[in-house]
């Protein structure tokens, strides 16, 4: 018998097969490049878990009792009152940091979330998120606007092209989306873009006094500001990939070609 199980042991350094030899999954590609890039800014990465407290996913985030993205038929709830679910986003880590990290913040996320999401070629109900936070003294607009331009134009190379736009998040304030002008055409417009000559690829803002207040965190002393990223609408705007299924259906002849 021992020496059956002497012979079954597994040598985790032999070399992997042909296949696997040298290829790595698209995402993992994304994610390591964006975390290089973010670690060379002074970044570290932070972790929380995947089933979270509504109270860390929706309330610390400004998001009160009542708010549609609560509902239902939007939130995998675990239990009848609400009060455990598998997050919807990454942004709890944030609240997690500024709750037991030390002033100044700076910090990713990085994680899987989860939303009643209809599969299709651009939906999922599971997916992957990049959130960034920094909090410190003297934190602006401009901070934040120079951080993702420098994520871009690593990723996408030197001559890309951003703009922001105004929106709404409960959570930052002022708030806005960015946009990268679409690839394929510049910025003329085509099937691509949808005609609009920009691809909308993260929303950001300054992160909301009552949020940091929430967090214990003077706001008469710092501020801060927040992004959150789609890793698997980065990969397929990198990669050209239209079709976000392909991410999770394990075809060697999809995933062979990285």
């Amino acid at each position: 018998m021992e020496e059956r199980l002497r012979s079954e042991v597994l040598d985790v350094t032999i070399p992997g097969t042909p296949v696997a030899v040298g290829r790595r999954h698209p995402l993992t590609i994304v994610l390591d490049e964006v975390k290089d890039i973010f670690i060379g800014m002074g970044f570290s990465i932070a972790e929380g878990p995947e089933v979270e407290l509504s109270d860390y996913n929706f309330t610390k985030l400004n998001t009160k009792p009542g708010h549609p993205a609560r509902d239902w038929q939007d939130t995998f709830y675990i239990t009848e009152d609400e009060a455990v679910m598998l997050r919807a986003q990454t942004s709890p880590v944030q609240v997690r940091t500024m709750e037991t990290r030390p002033l100044p913040i700076r910090v990713i996320a990085p994680g899987r979330v989860y939303r009643k999401d209809e599969v299709d070629a651009t939906h999922s109900p599971m997916f992957h998120q990049i959130e960034g936070l920094v909090v410190d003294k003297g934190v602006t607009m401009a901070d934040l606007k120079g951080t993702l331009e420098t994520l871009v134009r690593r990723l996408y190379g030197e001559n890309s092209v951003v703009r922001f736009r105004p929106h709404h998040f409960p959570f930052t304030e002022p708030s806005c989306e960015m946009d990268v002008q679409c690839f394929e055409c510049r910025g003329a417009g085509c099937r691509v873009c949808k005609g609009e000559g920009w691809i909308e690829i993260l929303g950001c803002g300054m992160v909301h006094p009552k949020v940091l207040e929430g967090c214990g965190i003077d706001t008469e002393v710092y501020s801060g500001f927040a992004f959150g990223i789609g890793l698997e609408r980065m990969t397929m705007r990198r990669f050209a990939i239209n079709d976000l299924r392909l991410f999770f259906e394990n075809d060697l002849r999809f995933l062979m070609q990285f």
